[in-house]
């Protein structure tokens, strides 16, 4: 059996959110495509060298899937549910069943968010 690439990782997802959008609609490939398979591939970008290689490749894709104004309204519905979920974390107590990240764990995601966004909403991609 073929070894499997990192590149068919994110072509499978980008397929796949093709069918989610003519099944589902825009709102479920947003989720499904940007809010779910994007942010864990760049989170193993992070350590991984072979997903941050693919990474720009997968992100070029995306506006073939979905239009850059539907990515931009999306990615900014995210950074005002972080905010909120922020504000909630600091004023109400914590519940011993969910797990609290650490401040840079949040610091982190926050970064990768804010990547993902300038590579979301640029005109100009480079995945050389």
């Amino acid at each position: 059996m073929p070894e499997r690439r990192f590149q068919d990782i994110w072509k499978e997802q980008c397929q796949a959110a093709r069918g989610v959008r003519q099944r589902l609609g825009v709102v479920s490939a947003l989720d499904y495509l940007i809010g779910e398979k994007l942010m864990d591939f760049a989170e193993m970008a992070v350590t991984r060298p072979e997903f941050a290689r693919e990474l720009p490749s997968f992100v070029a894709e995306i506006p073939k899937i979905l239009s850059a104004e539907e990515s931009r309204v999306y990615v900014e519905h995210v950074e005002r549910m972080h905010v909120l979920e922020e504000e909630a974390l600091s004023t109400e107590p914590p519940d011993d069943d969910v797990y609290i990240e650490t401040p840079e764990e949040r610091a982190a995601e926050t970064e990768r968010r804010r990547r993902l966004k300038g590579f979301l909403t640029s005109t100009v991609l480079g995945t050389a």
